[in-house]
């Protein structure tokens, strides 16, 4: 893959100034296709140094940052949503969370203005001046960044479930993972990075909505539904993975975007029915669906919403 001539765009905002309003957290199909193109730029490349500007980025304090230097890069990876580079025996952990993202930069980077206050997080500076900038947009800063020996040493990567696209997530163990969840609503289920690891707030309205199931179903299943909702969780993932395919981190946005059917479009048309998208608010979040494909016509309650305005 090519290098890009210039940097990639951060994260949009709206004109409210909310960071990754068009944008939700990168999921499974997002963050492999930034593996992949990362393989081409990093794999067998030397680390100059790993500069630190939003200090609350940087998670850990063992092994220092010093221990990159002259380090050389093996390994690019996916765990669940995080990004895995290893160098020489450090790994470098990210977590994106909702608003960061990555910028390729072809040459050494140029000071400007006052460090930490653009959206800046960190810089990866390879021994040729060329690197990554990790970026997050808005006030909220929940990016992450880990320095570690061993992945595992990362708390959201010890904890996270199995990988939804891995041979061996066969249809009986989603069936397992789903009985064992009982009575918790199905939306939650897929996003509980516990129980499968990748699939976000976007991608579980996604398949949902092709699995024509409601988001608020208890997650304990007949065997029809399991079924219908693994190959619905299969088929809208590799799809992603399809469409991403290729994909330079600045496309991935637009593509993410173009690609989905209900989540982000409340009061669209659905492209199955005809039907109005409709949206259900969180406290934090939002979730899409469409009431003729998955609730038999009914419009959800707002539950969380409403518990709020009591």
């Amino acid at each position: 893959m090519q290098p890009q001539s210039g940097p990639e765009p951060a994260v949009p905002v709206d004109p409210a100034g909310r960071a990754g309003a068009h944008w939700s957290v990168p999921e499974l199909p997002e963050v492999q296709a930034l593996v992949t193109d990362l393989r081409g730029r990093l794999v067998d490349r030397v680390v100059d140094r790993l500069d630190i500007v939003a200090f609350s980025a940087l998670k850990t304090f063992d092994p220092p940052l010093s221990a990159l230097a002259g380090a050389t890069i093996t390994a690019v990876e996916r765990r669940g949503k995080f990004l895995d580079l290893t160098a020489d025996d450090v790994h470098v952990v990210l977590h994106l969370a909702r608003a960061g993202w990555i910028r390729w930069r072809n040459a050494a980077p140029v000071p400007s203005g006052r460090p930490g206050k653009g959206p800046l997080a960190a810089r990866l500076v390879l021994d040729d001046g060329s690197g990554l900038d990790i970026t997050e947009a808005g006030t909220k800063k929940s990016l992450a960044l880990y320095l570690v020996r061993d992945p595992a040493d990362v708390p959201g990567i010890a904890r996270l479930g199995p990988d939804p696209l891995a041979p061996e997530f066969t249809e009986e163990v989603f069936a397992r993972l789903l009985g064992a969840a009982g009575r918790a609503q199905i939306k939650g289920v897929l996003r509980s990075q516990s129980v499968i690891a990748g699939i976000g707030n976007a991608y579980s309205d996604e398949i949902l909505h092709a699995a024509r199931m409601s988001p608020f179903k208890p997650a304990s299943m007949g065997e029809d539904e399991v079924a219908r909702l693994y190959a619905a969780l299969r088929r809208t993932l590799m799809e992603a993975l399809e469409r991403a395919d290729g994909l330079t981190a600045s496309e991935l946005k637009r593509e993410k975007k173009s690609g989905l059917r209900v989540h982000g479009r409340t009061g669209e048309p659905c492209p199955v029915c005809g039907d109005t998208v409709r949206e259900v608010i969180f406290a934090d979040s939002t979730l899409q669906y469409c009431p003729t494909c998955q609730t038999s016509g009914r419009p959800l309650a707002d539950r969380v919403l409403s518990r709020l305005v009591k």
